[in-house]
């Protein structure tokens, strides 16, 4: 057991909620061994760092994480100004993943491809609880390595694992092979990924924040390119959850962005079909022909997905876990956060004991926890890797102990696979086709339509 706990504890993902997680756990006596698939810490968040969060600075940041900073010279940003994604990692993440504590201890260009118990299979369960994890890891130097840790903390998020644009939680008829008519669910619209919009027909598809930024983005361009036409499909029977709460949402970046886009509609710059379920993609030479349940058909020459994100469960199938059949966050978490009943500021705070598995010292953290639900903020995400690290530091006072301070966020909407902190046009963020408000904190936190917010490894 003793040889046990000298084994570095795993973080998977080097996003805001992963990083966080290393800097607890350094505070604690404990080594990280973090793991980022991408090239960079904060790499999810990079296709996104054109959008800005609904949630100020305030709200974006961790503690220990900023106790590390301040102790080399960092300055903190304006607490009350509203970041968009790159600002969160040029300012933020950057400087953190390249102070010695966490550089020495991060590994890019490794994605995690499974978790398991070593020697034992998930049906083994004599000495499971004392026998250490193994993390398999492919890197970028080609080759496969596992890693022997003492504990696992999974902040991965979903931002790589979109949900389909069918309906029924299906990939729609062909939509896999129309993949070259299919974009980033955030696409840089106006900027880097101008040229495969401007003047084309774009299909938005989606009623969440990641859909409402996306459109405003689109009629900024249509100014400048009157070629370019908007059409935007929902599967509900109205949109009236993007419109939000306007003046009276808690978080007034949020209302102007609902408001901004109930405007574009009206004024016939943004062609809506609702009631819209797909069921169809048939590839064209240059375009698609999306085909809805009730036999209707729009073309488009490029469909953007806000359908929002689930968690990638794959690499996990070594392990016990026990998820609510809902949406897919642990069980005892899953009632707390269903976007049904809850919004960004109803999900009370939680930490190790909620996010517990059967699996000893194995945590999902950050948006991943959340499943598919949409009303993840960055600030709850800091709390969950507080509470983790004391766990697994053996301090379970310190653990049990949950207190959460967050943003009266007023209306959110169900935006599915985003995030409460998730972006929000040129005004702040959120995500998901049910999502809600911050990043995926996704709102309030950072995450674009989510903030997020993926497959092992991907930032969180």
């Amino acid at each position: 057991m003793d040889s046990v706990k000298k084994l570095p504890v795993a973080v998977i993902g080097a996003g805001p909620i992963g990083l966080a997680a290393a800097a607890h756990l350094l505070e604690r006596g404990l080594e990280p061994l973090i793991l980022e698939a991408g090239t960079t810490a904060g790499a999810a968040i990079e296709h996104w760092r054109h959008i800005r969060l609904f949630s100020p600075w305030r709200f974006n940041t961790d503690a220990a994480a900023v106790r590390l900073l301040e102790a080399a010279g960092w300055e903190a940003p304006r607490p009350t100004a509203l970041p968009y994604g790159g600002e969160l990692i040029d300012n933020y993440l950057s400087p953190l993943a390249t102070l010695p504590q966490i550089s020495s201890r991060l590994q890019t260009g490794a994605r995690v491809t499974a978790v398991t118990r070593q020697g034992l299979d998930k049906t083994h369960i004599k000495g499971r609880d004392t026998t250490p994890f193994v993390v398999r890891v492919e890197h970028a130097d080609g080759e496969t390595r596992d890693h022997t840790v003492a504990a696992v903390i999974d902040a991965s998020g979903t931002w790589s694992t979109r949900n389909p644009l069918g309906t029924s939680g299906l990939a729609a008829i062909g939509e896999e092979a129309a993949g070259d008519w299919i974009s980033a669910p955030l696409p840089d619209v106006a900027g880097r990924d101008r040229a495969a919009f401007a003047g084309r027909r774009v299909l938005v598809v989606g009623a969440g924040h990641s859909a409402a930024n996306t459109l405003i983005n689109l009629a900024d361009l249509a100014k400048e390119e009157p070629d370019t036409r908007i059409l935007w499909a929902v599967r509900g029977a109205t949109v009236d959850k993007v419109y939000g709460g306007g003046d009276l949402d808690g978080l007034p970046a949020r209302g102007q962005l609902g408001g901004r886009v109930r405007r574009l509609v009206e004024a016939g710059k943004l062609e809506l079909h609702t009631g819209f379920g797909i069921s169809s993609i048939k590839s064209l030479d240059s375009s698609v022909t999306v085909g809805a349940v009730d036999g209707r058909t729009l073309e488009a020459d490029v469909v953007v997905p806000c359908t929002g994100f689930r968690p990638d469960l794959d690499i996990l199938r070594e392990l016990r876990l026990n998820l609510d059949p809902a949406v897919e966050a642990p069980m005892e978490l899953g009632p707390l956060i269903d976007p049904e009943f809850h919004s960004c500021g109803t999900v009370p705070p939680h930490g190790a004991k909620l996010l517990a598995h059967p699996d000893k010292d194995f945590y999902i953290v950050g948006m991943k926890s959340y499943g598919r639900a949409p009303t993840f903020l960055l600030a709850t995400g800091y709390e969950q890797v507080r509470s983790v690290a004391a766990a697994l530091a053996g301090d379970q006072e310190s653990a049990d102990t949950v207190h959460l301070e967050l943003p009266e966020t007023g209306v959110c909407s169900t935006d599915a696979g985003t995030s409460c902190d998730v972006p929000a046009t040129a005004l702040a963020a959120e995500t998901s086709e049910s999502g809600c408000c911050a990043a995926p904190e996704p709102v309030l936190v950072g995450f674009p339509t989510g903030l997020a917010h993926g497959r092992s490894g991907t930032t969180n």
